[in-house]
């Protein structure tokens, strides 16, 4: 169930005032959502948008676009010439140019490129990266069209960090762990990994990995220890990916916390496949 406007319910006859208090729960002024509805961030985007009719940006933007992995509980963003807003809602103030909205399943949102932008311009790095991932999957915005809207606006706040940061993003990236794997590798002096390396003729895919060398690493979340089934088949891949004469590391999410450790099996790996040390070497910032 969607979002909607108490008031316009109650005018119109669907329920009544008693009905709606009972059954509903007001998500913003006038702006109600079922109680055995879970508040999501893009249901949050949308109720956001009914209660002031401002275009959405960042999260709430990202969400109305079916990016995944956005926190229902940060607070919905808008931009209008009037930065007051609601609990739950900031306000921003930004001037969009021509074309940098767009309607989305029926609400007004910065478009994909224009999110992007303003997503790794007022984030901070590794919080703007995942995001920015997320995003780039759902919707398949490059980073040639979100460094277009950063020529744009080359006085706005944040805007020299773009650069910098679509040298690091990836829309192959199907959860934020991966794109913490993804960037500890590559801070660690490795190559840049391709994302989602499908196998047609074995019919499975790998998280990450160098075609090259033949070095797979896959991010295994916890249905990969947890789940019989899920188990079984990493198994199966793991034996279909050595007959096919690739070696796979991979990586749990206790060893997010030993980065060094994960960059250092990587690298003897690729060490034993052929890679040229040099192209190994030490830490980037």
């Amino acid at each position: 169930m969607e979002p909607f406007i108490g008031s316009v319910a109650v005018r119109d006859g669907h329920l009544t005032r008693r009905g709606l208090a009972r059954h509903h729960r007001q998500v913003f002024r006038d702006v109600y959502l079922a109680r055995d509805v879970e508040l999501t961030a893009r249901i949050k985007a949308h109720a956001a948008w009914l209660a002031t009719g401002a275009v959405l940006a960042g999260p709430s933007a990202a969400a109305v676009f079916g990016t995944k992995w956005l926190d229902p509980n940060a607070p919905a963003e808008i931009v209008r010439a009037d930065r007051h807003a609601a609990d739950g809602m900031l306000a921003h103030s930004w001037a969009l140019a021509a074309g940098e909205t767009c309607l989305v399943a029926g609400v007004d949102a910065t478009t994909p490129a224009r999110t992007a932008f303003d997503l790794g311009r007022t984030r901070p790095l590794d919080e703007a990266i995942p995001l920015i991932d997320a995003l780039m999957n759902a919707t398949r915005v490059s980073a040639a069209e979100i460094a277009a809207v950063a020529a744009a606006h080359s006085g706005v706040r944040g805007v020299r960090r773009i650069p910098g940061l679509l040298k690091l993003v990836d829309g192959g990236a199907e959860s934020p762990q991966e794109t913490r794997v993804r960037l500890i590798l590559v801070r660690g002096g490795l190559p840049r990994p391709e994302t989602q390396i499908a196998f047609k003729d074995l019919r499975i895919r790998v998280d990450m990995g160098w075609r090259t060398w033949k070095v797979a690493v896959e991010y295994d979340g916890v249905q990969h220890w947890s789940d019989r089934r899920q188990r079984t088949w990493d198994i199966d891949r793991l034996a279909l990916m050595d007959e096919a004469g690739w070696v796979v590391v991979r990586v749990s999410s206790d060893m997010l916390r030993r980065p060094d450790v994960i960059v250092e099996r990587v690298r003897a790996k690729l060490l034993e496949r052929g890679a040229c040390a040099q192209l190994l070497g030490g830490s980037r910032a």
